[in-house]
């Protein structure tokens, strides 16, 4: 199921939206490799005044009349720092600004998920420098403040016409815990960025002992294929406002080359430093992104 912008507003319950996402993509797992992703339950403890009731089992206190904690065999030890791109470019194409959307659910679905794991998350969302970092936790209350922060995201206009992923990685890989899960989820587009630039700072991040996963999001239509109407036109970049007049059935093929060469160039210099690279066209859906990030969790436990 996907969702506009103009769903999620007039819905008014982005936390609510992910957890149906979850919801429908944990009721198929039992036909995916990832059934038993779930923590398996080990024995009762009692409870202790005080405590939270969230893992109480009402089913024992109805027999015995007292309170028993469930336990499970694996608890928290999983850190994710989600590092979301709020930049001009994530905001095309408009009017539904369908790739900050779509990284935004994504976002959240993804801390939905880490909740229910109870594994701690937080939220770093920055365009040429960070505008939201929160604490890394993993209680309700927590998830929902990132989520009124990635609702927030989707009502207001770009903040800034410029991105420097490059400084935002440099920081979150110093001020990070090593050894936490890096999740980011961004274009990539940055007019005066060189790839041997990402290049050090995705190697800032392996430096520290990161796990990271990347969603190279974007539009599979318009800006890999540049599939406009072949006619006269006039384009604007959306971070730097340069036009330009142009066919593009007279560029598409050279357009096409570039565009190839730095989502290699991205996925080579992601490989040489085992970063778990993935494209994440909109057009694809949630769904991939779930089974990509199960993946990479698995292996962690």
């Amino acid at each position: 199921m996907e969702y506009s912008i103009e769903q999620i507003r007039a819905f008014d319950n982005l936390e609510l939206l992910a957890l149906q996402l979850v919801e429908g993509y944990i009721t198929g797992l039992h036909k995916s490799p990832y059934h038993g992703f779930s923590v398996e339950f080990a024995e009762h403890r009692q409870y202790n005044t005080g405590e939270s009731t969230r893992f109480i089992d009402w089913r024992v206190f109805a027999r015995t009349d007292k309170l028993y904690i469930k336990q499970f065999e694996e608890e928290t030890n999983l850190r994710c720092q989600i590092l979301l791109d709020i930049s001009p470019s994530m905001f095309f194409p408009e009017p539904n600004r369908a790739k900050v959307t779509f990284a935004t659910m994504a976002a959240s679905s993804l801390a939905v998920l880490l909740e229910k794991q109870r594994d701690a998350v937080g939220l770093v969302a920055f365009d040429d420098q960070i505008r939201i970092s929160s604490a890394i936790r993993s209680n309700r209350r927590h998830i929902h403040e990132i989520l009124l922060s990635l609702k927030r995201i989707l009502d207001q206009d770009p903040t800034s016409n410029k991105t420097n992923i490059e400084e935002v990685m440099h920081t979150v890989a110093e001020k990070s815990k090593p050894r936490s899960l890096i999740v980011v989820f961004s274009d990539f587009f940055q007019m005066d960025s060189k790839i041997e630039d990402i290049k050090k700072a995705l190697s800032h991040l392996k430096y520290r002992k990161h796990e990271v996963i990347i969603f190279n999001v974007f539009s599979k239509k318009m800006e890999k294929e540049l599939q406009f109407q072949d006619t006269n036109s006039e384009f604007v970049d959306v971070e730097t406002g340069k036009k330009v007049m142009l066919n593009p059935f007279e560029v598409r093929e050279v357009y096409k080359k570039k565009m190839d060469s730095f989502y290699q160039d991205l996925n080579q210099i992601c490989g040489d430093l085992k970063i778990d690279y993935h494209d994440a066209p909109i057009e694809e859906g949630y769904y991939p992104i779930f089974s990509k990030f199960l993946l990479k969790r698995l292996k962690l436990k």
